[in-house]
């Protein structure tokens, strides 16, 4: 059984840092993803993965890991392909039909203020 406390609340939710006590008595800090980026972020910039380390506490493999989770997500968000040129059609032309509209409305109504009988409805 754990329990977990919050500890050092400085700003916004993404800093709080938790504390979770384990069972067997040892003290775990979790990381949040604010301070996670922030260390990945440094590392990237080109400062010593021993030194971050040290700083923060955190052994080397498991920054390193943070580095590789980082950078594959990073991956994925240049995956995004553009819209296909149908899609891209599609949306003019539904664009196009609801300007027309717009404008059938707006002179039908001038056509009824000045005095011309309502157009009979074709069907279908």
């Amino acid at each position: 059984m754990s329990s977990v406390t919050e500890v050092g609340m400085e700003g916004a939710p993404e800093d709080i840092q938790r504390t979770e006590q384990r069972a067997g008595g040892e003290c775990e800090v979790r990381w949040s993803v604010r301070r996670k980026e922030g260390v990945v972020m440094r590392l990237l910039r080109g400062e010593s993965l021993d030194l971050l380390a040290r700083e923060s506490g955190q052994p080397a493999g498991r920054i390193a890991g943070w580095r590789e989770e980082f950078l594959v997500g990073g991956r994925e968000g240049l995956k995004a392909r553009p819209a296909p040129i149908e899609d891209v059609v599609l949306r003019e032309a539904q664009r196009k039909v609801g300007e027309l509209s717009m404008e059938v409305d707006v002179l039908k109504a001038l056509l009824e203020r000045k005095g011309h009988p309502p157009f009979p409805r074709r069907s279908a």
